[in-house]
């Protein structure tokens, strides 16, 4: 086989890709991501080797949170930027060999060095995934390198905005360098995808910290959903400190800007609404990008993943930036001594584009975050108590383009009128246009915001555990039917079972990383559940 990579959903036939990225990575672009990981543990390692020596390792531990971003599906397609970061990797590694106090051997990532593109290949076909042979470590080590992935995303949107956990940083050395050990055993492994879970909820909790002291605490909103007469930016991804400084640039400009797909949730925040120019969110998950870039005219900003390969019709439009980047597309440089980063070129671009073709008109709303959630409490309260809701239903998580996710879309509609969806990241979009109406007020959709906003549910459940003093979060009238598509919602649910969260069911089908035995620990000791048809699931979770 050419590539193997079997780290999102789609994973091909349920087992892996192997001539292709269903994603729509090459070979190449899957067979460098695989080195570019094999030598982020190798800067894991030197980093630990500084940390004991008393070194600053500040520019190691960024360098691992950005280079695993890069790995993240959808994010980065482009070899070049690929090279260049596994390059930088080996400068990193000399220059802490060169202070640090090492053993004579070490893991082969961290020595290995190659010459050129050609060694580069060739040594990426020697250390992907399936040259771990025994299942089972295979699985863990890749639930754990998943999880980690998640984490460093969160991390990085974190350290945009100057909030940094040391502890953080410490983890996932530790959890990187424990991948490379040969005969590291399940029980050694399995522990640390748990602790993983917990280093998962302290990330979310930074950044939550760092969003709400930088923007303010969200605030229930109604978001436009049409459009203005002005030449526009379409912003996806989910970087706020882009955003923020996009629309400074593009204040005065006579360019509107407009959020795409995981950006809506920026509406919600205070700060954001003070720009003028900030119009609205155009268009829907992430995979329907293809079509609705094509009407959207102006340029697309990608700040992170979930980028389609663009199509040739609109491809000069797209603009990366970040951990995301695609061959041929701009990429906007990233910030230097304190600096922001330079939109010009995009909002030059923008004033000679028409303005976006209107596909859709009204609003959405949302905003109900852990903060406006708890100023609601007495009303959910009172609602539970009278009979009025009987069940909280937490569909968080990813959309994606497979048929089968109609499910999400029939359910929420099947779903009885005394239940209430907490939501948070891009699965809202199957369900958040929905006329779903309200229960005494309360919308029968509650959109807390991006998928790291899964955190927001979580202290929610955490809050009504309090208020109606129950031994147990399991307690609580609330199922969990999660949408999963990528590695930011594999730390996600290991940062629910960590906080002792139980009968989650996944969907629309189980990680094809998870090895049969690993599958059943996770199923016989927290539950986890796949979904099955509506009608059954309504029936024997709801009724």
């Amino acid at each position: 086989m050419s590539m193997f990579c079997y780290q999102c959903q789609e994973a091909s036939k349920g087992v892996g890709c192997s001539i292709k990225g269903v994603c729509g990575k090459t070979p190449e672009v899957a067979n460098l991501q695989d080195l570019l990981l094999y030598t982020t543990k190798g800067v894991a390692i030197w980093s630990q080797l500084g940390a004991d020596s008393k070194l600053d390792t500040a520019k190691a531990d960024k360098y691992i949170i950005d280079a695993l971003f890069i790995t993240i599906t959808n994010a980065n397609f482009d070899s070049n930027k690929i090279i260049e970061k596994i390059k930088e990797g080996y400068t990193i590694q000399d220059d802490l060999r060169a202070q640090a106090n090492a053993p004579v051997e070490l893991h082969d990532s961290a020595v290995f060095r190659a010459r050129d593109q050609n060694e580069m290949e060739s040594k990426s076909l020697l250390i992907g995934i399936l040259s771990i042979e025994n299942e089972d470590i295979r699985s863990l080590k890749e639930l754990l390198t998943y999880g980690l992935k998640g984490m460093a995303a969160y991390g990085e949107h974190a350290w945009n905005l100057g909030f940094e956990n040391p502890e953080i940083y410490a983890f996932i050395r530790k959890a990187l360098i424990a991948t490379t050990k040969a005969n590291i055993a399940a029980d050694e492994l399995l522990p640390l995808v748990l602790e993983c879970g917990k280093y998962g909820v302290d990330v979310m909790a930074l950044l939550d910290k760092a969003n709400t002291e930088s923007f303010g605490h969200p605030e229930v909103t109604s978001v436009n959903i049409g459009v203005s007469k002005n030449p526009a930016i379409l912003i996806s991804g989910h970087d706020l400190k882009d955003l923020q400084e996009l629309l400074e640039q593009t204040q005065g400009t006579g360019v509107d800007v407009y959020t795409h797909s995981e950006m809506l949730p920026a509406h919600y925040y205070p700060k954001f609404k003070k720009y003028e120019n900030f119009v609205g969110n155009y268009g829907s998950a992430w995979w329907k990008q293809t079509e609705e870039f094509e009407t959207f005219n102006g340029p697309i900003l990608f700040t992170t993943n979930c980028i389609v390969p663009p199509k040739a019709s609109y491809k000069e439009r797209v603009y990366t930036t970040g951990a995301s980047g695609f061959d041929g597309c701009t990429h906007i440089a990233d910030r230097q001594n304190g600096q922001p980063k330079d939109f010009s070129i995009i909002i030059e671009h923008a004033k000679k584009c028409a303005a976006p073709t209107e596909i859709e008109t009204g609003t959405i709303v949302g905003g109900f975050a852990h903060n406006q959630v708890l100023q609601l409490a007495d009303k959910v309260v009172d609602a539970v108590k009278t009979g009025a809701v009987k069940k909280f239903v937490v569909m968080a998580g990813c959309d994606g383009r497979m048929k089968d996710r109609q499910y999400y879309t029939d359910f929420a509609n099947e779903l009885p009128k005394d239940t209430i969806i907490l939501t948070a990241g891009c699965a809202k979009y199957r369900y958040n246009k929905l006329p779903l109406g309200d229960i005494g007020g309360i919308p029968r959709v509650l959109d807390a915001g991006q998928c790291n906003d899964s955190y927001s549910l979580a202290v929610t459940a955490l809050k009504l555990k309090e208020v109606f003093e129950l031994e147990d979060i399991n307690d609580l009238p609330i199922v969990y039917n999660i949408a999963w598509y990528e590695q930011k919602a594999v730390i996600v649910l290991l940062a629910l079972l960590h906080l002792g969260v139980k009968n989650i069911n996944l969907g629309p089908t189980l990680p094809a990383f998870l090895s049969p035995n690993v599958a059943k620990i996770l199923v016989e000791t927290f539950g986890i559940g796949s979904i099955s048809t509506v009608e059954d699931d309504i029936k024997n979770w709801i009724a």
